[in-house]
């Protein structure tokens, strides 16, 4: 057992929660936020959306099953804080390498634990997001206000240039065997690497792009289809991104997930806004509204598209129903649809991974 140094959360209205040390010793600010999901920690750890968030897990005990070497989005751990009610420190799965702790030591993030996590969430619930500063190393409030003042707001906030790739490359680990029959371009906003073992096993011979690419360089490749990856911060402060999205627009099949549903939307002429607290759990009900079928999913944003701002041509296809907001769109002209939620879920739910099989037919029928 280590001993514990005392750490301190402290929001931005001046709430402030005394608890101890949890991973890294230091200070770290961010957005601070709430995932429901009971298990699937290493997975949002690694999650390039959660980039400049400080995450807190609203299950009491996190870190049960450990860490491992295969449970992971992206190349490291992107959250800039992470905040549990109790550590696991002796975790017990057949999988496991070492405890969560010790890895957000390695990985140099700090965490706290030993507050009462469900009074932080009832405050981000009935307050709204905010930024928060946790920190080891300073007791005095009043120099912490100072700091965490520094820290920007998500709004108007563009993250993608901190998670994307900076050259185009090819996705080469193919565990299915499946001879690949389309070309996917991936636009690079902050993709997890689920989304990219799932394109793969549906026969996607998979590029990944830089978010800048110009859509010259990306028609050059010649792909059957574009995928537009999820990603941290404003949708709507990535306007190179909305104006490449505009100019390839019916001139490839294109699908969507989490910012790339943001991006589509936007440069379909819609618009976005900020939610009061996000949607971010493994347990999000949403209606399917052409088939009836209501879907658990997996969630993970603080921005939404505006239903009402979407133009003739474009169809709402799919709704929360905890609070009505956009899940999905489609366009009734060309061969373009996204979705707000994440079907490549890992560790699940699997509701909704069809989406991935309806972008193959749409870039089958796009080639006939």
């Amino acid at each position: 057992m280590r001993d514990k140094k005392p750490a301190i959360l402290l929001l931005e209205d001046g709430r402030l929660f005394r608890g101890w040390s949890f991973g890294a010793e230091g200070e770290t600010g961010g957005e601070v936020c709430f995932n429901t999901g009971m298990t699937g920690y290493q997975e949002i750890l690694t999650d390039p959306s959660y980039c400049g968030q400080i995450v807190t897990m609203t299950s009491p005990h996190i870190g049960n099953y450990g860490v491992n070497r295969e449970d992971v989005e992206s190349a490291h751990i992107q959250v800039a804080g992470f905040v549990v009610r109790e550590e696991t420190e002796v975790p017990s799965n057949h999988r496991s390498t070492q405890s969560l702790g010790d890895y957000l030591r390695e990985t140099k993030i700090v965490g706290i634990q030993g507050i009462d996590t469900r009074a932080l969430t009832r405050h981000i619930r009935d307050r709204g997001a905010m930024n928060g500063i946790i920190s080891t190393e300073e007791a005095d409030t009043n120099s912490l206000t100072e700091k965490l003042k520094k820290v920007p707001s998500m709004n108007g906030l563009d993250l993608v240039p901190r998670v994307t790739c900076d050259n185009s490359w090819k996705w080469d680990k193919n565990e299915f065997d499946i001879e690949p029959k389309f070309k996917v371009a991936c636009i690079d906003y902050g993709v997890k690497w689920n989304i990219l073992r799932l394109l793969t096993s549906h026969g996607c011979d998979v590029n990944v792009f830089p978010a800048t690419t110009t859509a010259e360089s990306l028609l050059d490749w010649n792909p059957d289809g574009i995928f537009l990856s999820n990603g941290p911060g404003d949708p709507a402060a990535a306007e190179y991104a909305v104006e490449m999205v505009k100019t390839v627009l019916g001139k490839k099949p294109i699908f969507g997930i989490c910012l790339g549903h943001q991006i589509l939307s936007l440069a379909l002429g819609a618009k976005t806004y900020k939610l009061k607290f996000g949607h971010r759990g493994i347990n999000h009900p949403v209606k399917n509204l052409e088939t009836g079928t209501v879907e658990i999913t997996s969630q993970n944003h603080g921005f939404a598209v505006d239903i009402d701002s979407l133009p003739n041509n474009v169809i709402s296809t799919h709704l929360n129903l905890n609070d009505n907001t956009s899940e999905g769109i489609q366009c009734k002209d060309i061969p373009a649809f996204s979705v707000q939620y994440h079907p490549e879920s890992s560790p699940g739910p699997h509701d909704s991974r069809y989406l991935f099989q309806q972008f193959m037919e749409m870039m089958e029928e796009f080639s006939q």
